[in-house]
């Protein structure tokens, strides 16, 4: 819901530092991986009980997520690119939830595994519409210039990353939380499947 409006203010600085890595030699597949790397790390992090920590590096992960699409912007988009990219993304937001679950699995296996069944049906109606999108055509630029066409949702990656910050800050409120954003990915996942069914029906 908050990408496209977050997409306006991050993008600028984003696309000159995209621009200076290129001119460097850094390309967005390497920085795709560094990306998925940092993240893991963070979960690593989160397992061990350390979620003050992890903060750095998942943060720090985010910004290399961007900053892939920046470089690629800067040099050339390629499809497998843009593969790599939503790959790690998926690792990654399936990752810091199963860290979670490893540090206190008493207290937040339920929980845990109810927000990555969420993830799970909210990822594949996400994929599914962009595969039928590019069937028909359709194009998005409300979030930037994107490999794969990006549906806008309830819950899209910038409440995904505030949410696992609250996470890290918060958690002995981990269940609770899961609960709440795991269902909040059911109604986004549902409202896209009803968008998808007014949209393509027709061509079914």
């Amino acid at each position: 819901m908050l990408d496209a409006t977050m997409r306006k203010m991050i993008d600028p600085p984003l696309n000159q530092l995209g621009r200076w890595l290129a001119r460097w030699g850094m390309t967005a597949n390497a920085m795709t991986i560094l990306g998925l790397l940092l993240g893991l790390l963070s979960a690593v992090m989160i397992a061990c009980g350390r979620m003050e920590l992890a903060l750095v590096p998942l943060l720090l992960s985010r910004l290399a997520d961007g900053l892939d699409g920046a470089i690629a912007r800067a040099t050339q988009k390629t499809d497998f690119g843009g593969y790599l990219d939503i790959a790690a993304d998926f690792l990654f937001y399936g990752a810091v939830p199963f860290a979670f679950v490893l540090a206190d699995p008493a207290h937040n296996g339920i929980s845990g595994a109810f927000l990555l069944t969420s993830f799970y049906f909210n990822g594949t109606s996400f994929l599914g519409y962009a595969i039928l999108a590019e069937k028909h055509g359709l194009e998005t630029t409300s979030q930037g210039s994107k490999s794969l066409y990006y549906s806008n949702g309830l819950l899209e990656g910038t409440e995904t990353i505030a949410f696992f910050v609250l996470l890290c800050l918060l958690p002995g409120y981990f269940a609770p939380l899961a609960w709440s954003f795991g269902a909040l990915c059911f109604a986004t996942a549902t409202l896209r499947i009803i968008g998808a069914s007014a949209l393509f029906s027709k061509n079914r």
